[in-house]
């Protein structure tokens, strides 16, 4: 029945690859079935047959599918299905868009889809590089015009070795996490995060995937050569050389003046009077071909960016290849922010605002990824007005959720582990002006806030770009690209980091890779110009973390407790927590290896909370002092309860520094008092002392040694409790004459 099927096998960095194709998905223009351990991933390509009209772009779409049954899990939505793509699943769909795109004709305007549909899930083995190989090969076979192959790996820093595809435990241990994409020739993308790598291991672990992937490419060719269809023909969208030609030398004298500022406003306005000469002239000599004349418009206005690169070694702005734009910041932007800061590069201007919550608040997953929780959380939103446009904002599309991923990669290596800072904490970049570079000033700007909100980050993280013009056998890059720079280049090379190294990189290409000369140089000078930002821009701003949190953020304590008592503190049914969070005004998070932590507006409340669960998982010290409760009034004093569980008796004599005749003179039921702790019996019966409390902490001078004209009593019993009063008291008058028996 299945005449087409074939099976292809390889190695894969020690793990079998499997490729299975011609029995699914026969309908598409590529399918194959991709089998890496025991996971397994299904990729389709499909073509329109004819372009889509009206577009001066190839319509590209990339889908990475995350089945939650590939990990043996029910969705755990209302509807029991998969909902919208995770966050995950979308920086994937990008991953995998990076490096195929470019190798697209630039011409081609039909539609094309990939699906990568994850079906089953071996941690060791990870799905992101099936899919990334899955979609090479269905690529390679199909009749869509591509000029591939690629493949992709991942590389790990374990133990001072580079790991290809590392396994689930040694993901864990590895100082990095960077994944490669390559073609036979050169680098077409790189993704990596970073603790803080120095600049030579983190290039020599990109050519060590870039020569990991060769092997797998070769693997790739050869079921090309098999099985792989004739690639159809299309409509070229291009202008003809004639109109190109004719179009560029009536123009290219009005484009180079307008193109010669630094102001993108100015810019903007100058291109509009020439747009409008051009279609007056042509639009007659070339009827219903608008788009096209447009096309050629664009053409003439990258030739004269490159030509002024690659010929005079000038940028549109006067700036030196090297040379950043100009650079402002500021903290404390926002009064009832917990922290915030604003950082200007040039027309690149970003607002990050740092706001911390308790650890409860950290946000969950219910995906198909190993990760659960995350308590650093970084968004990054991007308005029209940005770019000055008027667009409907409809929520963070890809490229929004790709950049706030980039610089929570980032940031990540310095934030402080839960011991040193035990927070949630969740940065908004706002981007209130784009100029090129929005995900790199986020990060400059989310150091910023961190620092303002008191956070005790490692070190301060930078970031910039570095672009790219290539000519043939000449090519040259240059240093913080702005818009046109990135739209006419051919490189958009971010890379993010301390003093130390770098933490993040992310790579956009146009052209189909790199050499390892033109990787160096981009590695080079992006670490000269983030040491100059930290050095004159960040640790000018703010030299240091704030020592104190802003009094709008919550106040946080921690302490750990035995495992054996978490159930005392959390109580029946939750009663004893919640007593403490009402009567407190805190929250209380207790985690399974004990750790409790506090938080609330109010330091002290936080501090009374904590010393409540302290009380209950420990006997209270004599000498202690406690803010309580009073629960019961007897003749002979007030019980008070220090803390859910832990109640002491008050006597008479110990309720103040004057004389006391009758108890509820000085205290009644529910009245809070602050008591010492006298003693503790050895079957842990508290004697509560609210008189030494007063004394020890305001300062009162008592009247007499004896405060009350009854004579002391000896520590109450449990019998107290059950017979309403001190000793074998019975509630009678005792007997005049007769002894009481003790």
């Amino acid at each position: 029945m299945f005449e087409n099927y074939r099976v292809y096998k390889t190695d894969f960095a020690g793990r079998p690859l499997t490729v299975e194709t011609g029995k699914m998905a026969q309908l598409a223009n590529g399918e194959c079935l991709v089998r890496y351990g025991d996971t397994v991933v299904h990729v389709a390509a499909t073509a329109s047959a004819k372009p889509r009209d009206g577009v001066d772009f190839f319509p590209l779409s990339v889908d990475y599918e995350e089945k939650m049954y590939s990990v043996g899990k029910i969705p755990g939505s209302y509807l029991k299905r998969e909902g919208r793509p995770t966050e995950k699943a979308t920086l994937t769909c990008r991953m995998i868009d990076r490096p195929i795109r470019p190798l697209f004709p630039k011409d081609l305007r039909n539609d094309v889809s990939i699906v990568c549909t994850v079906m089953s899930v071996d941690h060791d083995c990870s799905p992101e590089i099936a899919a990334m190989v899955g979609t090479s090969i269905a690529l390679s076979i199909s009749d869509i015009p591509w000029n591939g192959p690629i493949s992709g790996v991942s590389v790990g820093l374990v133990d001072g070795e580079y790991v290809i595809n590392p396994n689930s435990e040694q993901r864990k241990k590895s100082k990095m996490a960077v994944t490669v994409a390559s073609t036979d020739s050169r680098i077409a993308m790189i993704e990596a995060g970073a603790d803080e790598i120095p600049d030579d291991v983190m290039y020599g672990g990109i050519m060590a995937g870039h020569k990991a992937n060769q092997p797998i490419i070769a693997f790739i060719k050869g079921i090309q050569e098999e099985i792989g269809k004739q690639k159809f023909s299309y409509p070229s969208n291009e202008p003809d050389e004639e109109m190109m030609d004719t179009i560029k030398e009536f123009a290219v004298d009005d484009i180079r003046a307008a193109l010669d500022t630094d102001d993108k406003n100015v810019r903007d306005a100058r291109l509009q009077p020439v747009y409008d000469k051009v279609h007056e002239k042509f639009d007659e000599v070339y009827p219903d071909q608008e788009a096209k004349i447009d096309e050629c418009l664009y053409k003439t206005q990258k030739y004269v960016v490159r030509r002024w690169l690659l010929d005079e070694q000038k940028r549109v702005d006067g700036r030196k290849m090297d040379e950043i734009r100009p650079l402002a910041a500021e903290v404390g932007v926002l009064p009832r922010a917990h922290g915030s800061g604003m950082f200007t590069r040039g027309q690149t201007q970003v607002l990050t605002v740092a706001t911390l919550g308790p650890l409860s608040e950290e946000q969950t997953f219910d995906g198909i990824d190993e990760q659960e929780t995350k308590r650093y959380i970084h968004h990054y939103n991007m308005p029209s007005y940005s770019t000055g446009d008027t667009k409907l904002s409809r929520g963070p599309g890809r490229r929004e959720i790709g950049h706030g991923a980039l610089a929570e990669r980032a940031l990540a290596p310095v934030i402080p582990s839960v011991d040193e800072f035990p927070y949630t904490m969740r940065l908004v970049s706002e981007v209130l002006s784009s100029n090129g570079s929005t995900s790199q000033a986020s990060i400059c700007g989310s150091t910023l806030a961190l620092m303002d909100a008191g956070v005790p980050i490692k070190a301060p993280v930078a970031g910039i770009s570095c672009g790219l013009i290539t000519e043939g056998e000449r090519w040259m890059t240059m240093v913080d690209i702005q818009g046109l720079e990135d739209f006419f280049g051919d490189m958009d090379f971010k890379v993010a980091g301390t003093h130390a190294g770098i933490t993040a990189i992310q790579m956009d290409l146009k052209i189909n890779g790199l050499t390892p000369e033109m990787i160096k140089e981009a590695l080079y000078k992006t670490h000269k110009a983030r040491d100059y930002i930290i050095d004159e821009v960040l640790l000018k701003t703010i030299a240091e973390p704030r020592k104190e949190l802003s009094p709008y953020a919550p106040k946080m304590l921690s302490m750990t407790i035995p495992v054996e008592k978490i159930r005392e503190v959390i109580g029946s049914g939750g009663k004893v927590i919640q007593k403490i969070c009402a009567e407190c005004g805190v929250k209380v998070d207790v985690e399974e290896d004990g750790h409790v932590f506090v938080s609330g507006i109010s330091l002290e409340n936080c501090k009374r909370a904590l010393n409540i669960v302290d009380t209950i998982v420990n006997d209270p010290e004599p000498g202690a002092i406690y803010n309580g409760k009073v629960t019961r009034v007897m003749d002979f004093g007030a019980f008070v309860e220090i803390a859910p569980g832990k109640e002491g008796l008050v006597h008479i004599s110990q309720l103040d520094v004057k004389r006391v005749n009758k108890v509820t003179d000085v205290v009644n039921v529910g009245d809070e008092v602050m008591v010492k702790v006298l003693n503790v019996d050895d079957r842990g019966r508290l004697n509560l002392s609210r008189r030494e409390a007063l004394v020890e902490v305001k300062g009162l001078v008592p009247e007499n040694d004896v405060p009350s004209g009854r004579p002391p009593r000896r520590p109450y019993s449990r019998d107290d409790h059950r017979m309403g009063g001190g000793g074998t008291h019975t509630g009678q008058r005792p007997v005049p004459g007769r002894s009481r028996q003790r």
